[in-house]
């Protein structure tokens, strides 16, 4: 294995018409966590799901931390710049084109700074829990490039300003983000699920 590489696996398109996806689990979780999630919302799509590479008491993770929602952010950098170069390697590899990320609470934070520190790494995010991954984030020209940002309205670790700080910072880099609250927690609900299986279905009707 070389350097950039993750732990991860892929699963072909069945649909030359979805996007790949690339899968970025939360704390916990592995290359198998989000497949389901990743068929429900683009049954066609290629699966591109890595494991994260960071260890914290056990648990796969794709940055440290150094408390809940304090970020080790030289860590986040360059675990970040890891996944993009993984990213690129996979593509070469599976001969895919610039996935959309889907991130679940530590899987979105690092698409969130995927999206900064490296944009054409993807064509798109849907980050589902996300919090601002970088206090002093890179100027990104993000060109357009879509983002769906779902947070929890009781949701216990994510903070409704920090998530709509993340809404103001991207759109400010120039993504087009759709941002909603949702009457949930932490944990995903069917309203999720739907949203992001509808707004994906838009964005490829766009890029067709």
């Amino acid at each position: 294995m070389t350097e950039t590489s993750f732990i991860h696996r892929f699963e072909p398109a069945a649909s030359a018409g979805s996007p790949p996806l690339l899968l970025l689990h939360g704390t916990g979780g592995d290359e198998n966590d989000l497949l389901g999630l990743g068929k429900m919302i683009s049954p066609g799509s290629a699966l591109l799901s890595p494991r994260g590479r960071v260890l914290e008491h056990g648990m796969p993770r794709f940055f440290r931390r150094l408390a809940e929602g304090v970020f080790d952010e030289e860590d986040v950098r360059r675990r970040a710049l890891e996944l993009g170069d993984f990213v690129a390697d996979a593509r070469q590899r599976y001969g895919i084109a610039a996935p959309v990320a889907v991130g679940f609470s530590n899987g979105a934070n690092i698409a969130a700074a995927l999206l900064l520190l490296k944009p054409d790494a993807l064509a798109g995010a849907v980050l589902l829990r996300a919090m601002v991954p970088l206090s002093n984030p890179p100027k990104a020209q993000l060109d357009v490039k879509p983002v769906l940002l779902l947070s929890g309205q009781a949701d216990p670790i994510v903070p409704a300003r920090n998530s709509a700080q993340l809404a103001a910072l991207l759109s400010q880099a120039g993504a087009s983000v759709t941002h909603k609250v949702l009457p949930a927690g932490h944990q995903l609900s069917q309203a999720d699920v739907t949203l992001a299986r509808d707004w994906i279905g838009r964005v490829a009707a766009e890029a067709a």
